[in-house]
């Protein structure tokens, strides 16, 4: 019950709130609301590159090679560089899809391939050339040593260039799905219609 204040003598508003009336905000009702509304948006195929554009951006500053205790690899390196810049165009363009509801796989396409490109090639010449610096570090030492050259210990590839490559490869396919649409059904018909 509200009291108008000109028909009190002090201004005292009493306010009557039943049990049907109260609403009640918590914040865990906004945040499964927001979850709700993200499940049903209309582009919420475009989350899966984010993802995938997160972990390509996580593995940039991840080692992709490894020999003996040395890791080569990642962000300091250029290729690094130009992997996380994939990454960041991956996670710029699927949210420009989100929110203006606009179709852009075409461009994730040839971000996801230029990603893969850049690390299998990148991975490929870093074996080599830790392989070549191993074997002309063990030159030097059986030259200094006067002895002969010890074998050196084989590259390996380490977990970043697995998991780079696994993440562009999604973003790849992600996009390649603009290729694959449904064929029209052709059907003949029974019915002669030059008649």
């Amino acid at each position: 019950m509200l009291v108008h204040p000109a028909r009190t003598s002090c201004a005292i508003h009493l306010l009557s709130v039943t049990p049907a009336t109260l609403v009640v905000h918590s914040p865990l009702m906004s945040v499964g609301r927001v979850i709700r509304d993200m499940a049903r948006h209309s582009m919420r195929a475009y989350y899966m590159p984010i993802a995938a554009g997160a972990v390509l951006a996580a593995s940039a500053f991840m080692p992709w090679v490894s020999v003996g205790t040395q890791r080569f690899g990642g962000v300091p390196d250029l290729a690094g560089l130009w992997v996380l810049l994939c990454a960041i165009l991956v996670v710029v363009l699927a949210v420009l899809s989100i929110v203006t509801r606009k179709n852009s796989r075409h461009p994730l396409l040839l971000v996801g391939l230029c990603a893969f490109g850049i690390l299998f090639l990148a991975e490929q010449l870093m074996e080599r050339s830790a392989v070549q610096q191993g074997w002309s570090t063990a030159q030097a030492r059986a030259i200094v040593q006067g002895g002969p050259a010890r074998a050196t210990a084989e590259p390996a590839v380490a977990p970043g260039a697995y998991v780079g490559l696994a993440a562009s490869t999604v973003i790849a396919l992600f996009g390649l799905t603009v290729v694959f649409k449904r064929s029209p059904q052709i059907h003949a018909s029974a019915t002669d219609d030059d008649v």
